[in-house]
């Protein structure tokens, strides 16, 4: 992310919009896809938001039951309800059941250490440093108090997602990726009320920033965990980003983005063009990721890391931050040194022959995969207290923004 002035070479573009005509240069049609994509929503899922708004508890009672229970179990739904619930359960010819029921078999066949090390808060630190994401999450409440609360709840989301089954309709990772969606769309709803500037900003929650949390969430740990010794074949990469693809159809994430997804390199390829062509982070951005930072190390501190104190186990963490994004996304954020750096060498040799030793037979790979799975439906059933964001903005004891 460099901060420059916007290109005003084609009119209509948002002001956020920085290096676009380099971008372009490198990343060709993709680039103006990008561009194009800060100016729109999930008419879908809008739509809905407005009828329940009209409708009330009555349309969120029939929501909720299509969700679990499918359209065909509805009385009479409302049109937008009615819409939605089509696009959703009409499977895209790109992708089979039997790859929706197998789960993420490449998330489920990481060693829990080193899944925790690298998916704690990268995913969400990387979102904030995104100015006008960021712009947006301040004004809608407040991130920084409730980053714990948030690590948590997208930790949760992501582990309900990436269980066999977990994405076929009416399962907790179906539905809570569908009560993201239509969070999204109340954020955005909301912001637009209440005067967002789009010119300046792109639509709130556009689909260029709806790829950036899909990237955050499926592509940033798998990178950061390559840079630590675990690294996957190209066919485990082209299942696990077809598997995401279908979250992103989830999500209301526009096809483009996700379908030319299909390995590591690719989806590096699709970050490095959405980071280069936004403003380094700001005040709210540096916020909202030390809140993360903190919440990260707390969680890392209270589970793999508790034999060490938290003065180191934040300079370790910090290390990895800078290990995987870069010292420049680092300083930008106004991170100090990590005096831990040098032992980043030695955490990705064991992490390599951790991997290979797990991978050494099709025995001790299934055995593995059998054991982390079954660790990440406890953690999966692991529920905060009380009602997720995503849950209050559907609950029936909720009024409407």
């Amino acid at each position: 992310m460099v901060s420059t002035t916007q290109s005003t070479e084609r009119p209509g573009r948002p002001g956020r919009l920085v290096n676009f005509e380099k971008a372009r240069d490198t990343h060709g049609s993709r680039a103006d896809l990008m561009a194009e994509m800060l100016q729109a929503g999930d008419p879908l899922a809008d739509a809905v938001i407005s009828e329940i708004n009209e409708l009330g508890k009555a349309a969120k009672r029939q929501l909720n039951q299509g969700l679990v229970d499918g359209l065909d179990s509805l009385d009479n739904p409302p049109p937008a309800i009615s819409a939605f619930l089509t696009q959703l359960e009409t499977l895209p010819e790109w992708i089979d059941r039997d790859t929706v029921a197998a789960g993420d078999v490449a998330a489920l066949s990481i060693p829990p250490v080193w899944a925790l090390l690298t998916s704690a808060g990268f995913p969400l630190i990387h979102t904030y440093a995104s100015p006008s994401i960021s712009k947006l999450l301040v004004q809608t409440g407040s991130f920084t108090t409730m980053a714990p609360r948030r690590l948590a709840e997208t930790e949760l989301w992501r582990q309900q997602a990436v269980l066999p089954g977990g994405l076929l309709r009416g399962a907790p990772g179906y539905v809570a990726t569908v009560q993201v969606r239509l969070l999204h769309a109340r954020v955005r709803h909301t912001a637009m009320k209440h005067g967002w500037d789009s010119a300046e900003w792109g639509v709130p929650i556009n689909q260029t920033d709806i790829a950036r949390t899909w990237l955050d969430t499926n592509a940033v740990p798998y990178l950061s965990a390559r840079k630590l010794g675990i690294v996957f074949t190209e066919e485990e990469q082209a299942q696990h980003y077809r598997y995401w693809s279908y979250l992103g159809h989830l999500l209301g994430m526009d096809e483009r983005f996700h379908l030319a997804v299909r390995s590591d390199d690719e989806a590096q390829a699709l970050l490095d063009l959405l980071d280069s062509t936004i403003e380094e982070p700001d005040d709210n951005s540096r916020a909202l990721c030390g809140a993360a930072l903190d919440a990260s190390v707390e969680a890392l501190a209270a589970g793999p890391m508790s034999m060490l104190d938290r003065a180191t186990v934040r300079d370790l963490y910090i290390a990895l931050l800078r290990h995987y994004f870069g010292d420049g996304f680092a300083d930008a954020l106004q991170l100090p040194p990590a005096q831990s750096a040098g032992l980043l060498p030695l955490l990705a040799t064991a992490g390599a022959q951790s991997w290979q030793l797990q991978r050494s037979t099709p025995e001790s790979a299934a055995l593995a995969l059998e054991q982390f799975t079954a660790m990440n439906v406890a953690a999966g059933a692991a529920k905060p207290e009380g009602h997720t964001a995503f849950q209050k903005n559907l609950s029936t004891e909720a009024a409407s923004a």
